[in-house]
């Protein structure tokens, strides 16, 4: 489950990107960097940035926890304490 949300958080949030910049060809044709961002924030396909990064926040968070419990419980670290 963690690896499909890594996955599809990636694939979202590179798709939205993509827009971002295609996007960026806006701030030639004379709007403001104000402008642009209210445009952008509006778009479904460049919050779907947001989205993908949320999922991959989401998908690595068990991942950062078992790390920390391997790192607490070796064998270095019970030595230590006796």
């Amino acid at each position: 489950m963690n690896i499909f949300c890594i996955v599809f958080g990636l694939m979202l949030s590179s798709f939205g990107l993509l827009f971002i910049l295609l996007y960026t060809n806006l701030l030639t044709m004379g709007y403001s960097f104000l402008e642009f961002v209210q445009f952008i924030s509006k778009r479904f396909e460049c919050l779907l940035f947001l989205f993908g990064m949320i999922l991959i926040f989401v998908g690595m968070e068990r991942r950062r926890k078992n790390v920390l419990l391997l790192r607490l419980f070796t064998k270095f670290w019970k030595r230590r304490n006796v």
